[in-house]
């Protein structure tokens, strides 16, 4: 690398992201940029590095930064039944209405499921409507240490607010002052590695559940998902979203919208 192409990749953010993009995989380019690059610069602050190029060379090096790269940047904020609201409509309406269209042999995609909350709380509410080893959930997301936190399935109080209290009696373990999922739920899930934005989707899916994490993207790469999600679920299927999201052109993409929270793939 020349001087000036050294200077260049020091101080441009755009060499940067295709850097990244070289080395994980994740495309910067789908995230807002304001937003993402202020948490990066204070990583690398954090880091005693100077430039971009020189924060490149620590992660093709330092194992131990490139994993603490991948997990600061990827956003893992997350709960047991998240927004009980939501949730109340989905144990009422939403998965009857999928039984009955579909029968108990489900479907189900957790989309982006951080420390597993979301697809371990999915497991406890289809408990209530058919036995647990009928249920399956396919669980994703781009970074591989929530997914390692998840499948050990240990849990703060603040966690597990929410969880209904029976759920939690049954389903839940105290250690120390955590709680522990019981092995049953966690024999349910199934945990890969994804990439929201360069990854090919499954497709055939009767629901999908995909919450807080497009707030993030940009408008273009959130249209972008929500156009593979369609085109993933099954006729009939259903798209579960975040309290902070919501699907403007759901009309054009195709959606029926039952909510302003779940929307349908019609016939």
């Amino acid at each position: 690398m020349d001087l000036t192409a050294g200077i260049l990749a020091a101080n441009n953010y755009e060499w940067f992201k295709k850097a990244i993009y070289g080395l994980t995989g994740i495309d910067l380019n789908a995230y807002k940029e304001n937003q993402m690059k202020r948490r990066i610069d204070t990583l690398i602050a954090k880091s005693n590095v100077k430039g971009y190029d020189k924060y490149v060379y620590l992660l093709k090096t330092d194992k131990a930064k490139f994993e603490e790269f991948v997990n600061y940047l990827t956003i893992n904020v997350s709960e047991f039944y998240r927004n009980t609201e939501q949730w109340k409509i989905l144990d009422k309406e939403i998965i009857p209405g999928l039984i009955g269209k579909f029968g108990t042999d489900l479907k189900i995609w957790s989309a982006a499921c951080s420390t597993g909350d979301e697809p371990y709380s999915l497991v406890m509410a289809l408990s209530r409507h058919m036995p647990l080893e009928k249920i399956r959930i396919y669980a994703t997301d781009l970074d591989k240490q929530v997914i390692a936190k998840a499948k050990v399935g240990l849990y703060g109080e603040k966690s597990v607010a929410n969880v209904p209290e029976d759920l939690k009696k049954k389903y839940f373990t105290k250690v120390g002052l955590s709680y522990q999922i019981s092995e049953k739920i966690k024999r349910q899930v199934q945990f890969a590695q994804h990439n929201l934005i360069k990854d090919i989707y499954r497709e055939g899916w009767h629901l999908i559940v995909c919450r807080n994490v497009l707030i993030y993207f940009t408008e273009e790469a959130k249209n972008e998902v929500f156009i593979k999600f369609y085109k993933a679920l099954a006729r009939r299927g259903v798209l579960f979203i975040g309290n902070t999201e919501q699907i403007i052109n759901y009309r054009e993409i195709g959606y029926d919208r039952r909510n302003p929270f779940f929307y349908e793939k019609p016939f």
